[in-house]
């Protein structure tokens, strides 16, 4: 039997009890047995600064040297003025630097956005695939999954309980997976 893959996943929020943070671990939960989804925490990564390149941050380096492990990366983002948080963009600079250092080149990933509104947070999912073409990033492009309305859909432990929501957070992990493999390959 092969290992699991090993995927990073990135919250963009850093509120404890943060939608994003409660999709990250559904996500987890409803992943089949061929992924194991661990989050990588973001809060404690340093601005980034060109001049510290050649010698990053102690928490730099292992946030970075973390992203290199991982097989896969997930983002679970929430939408700040129709575009990703500044701690997430942070982070995945200091990943990506120095030029032609990128940890994050060619591993596949997936884009999830969660917010209290209607729509998704659809401005950050778009703004962040951005980024992800340039880092040469394959990213899972169906099913987009943009979740709306979060507050209606976990219970007071912060469990997804809506079952269609359920369902398709089931169907998007699967559809990682076949991506996965398919880039891998």
């Amino acid at each position: 039997m092969s290992q699991p893959v090993d995927v990073a996943v990135l919250v963009g929020s850093l509120r404890k009890e943060s939608f994003n943070r409660k999709m990250a671990h559904a996500l987890a939960e409803l992943a089949p047995p061929s992924l194991k989804l661990e989050i990588v925490e973001i809060r404690d990564v340093p601005h980034f600064n060109q001049d510290e390149e050649a010698n990053p941050p102690p928490a730099s380096a292992a946030f970075k040297a973390r992203i290199q492990k991982a097989q896969a990366v997930i983002f679970v983002t929430p939408e700040y003025n129709r575009s990703v948080p500044g701690v997430l963009k942070n982070a995945i600079d200091v990943a990506s630097r120095p030029y032609g250092k990128s940890a994050w080149d060619g591993k596949p990933a997936a884009v999830v956005s969660v917010t209290g509104g209607a729509l998704g947070a659809f401005g950050a999912n778009q703004h962040l695939r951005q980024s992800l073409v340039f880092l040469n990033m394959p990213t899972l492009q169906q099913p987009e999954a943009y979740i709306g309305q979060a507050a209606s859909l976990f219970d007071a432990g912060g469990k997804l309980v809506k079952p269609e929501t359920r369902e398709f957070v089931g169907k998007f992990m699967n559809a990682f997976v076949a991506w996965v493999e398919k880039i891998r390959r």
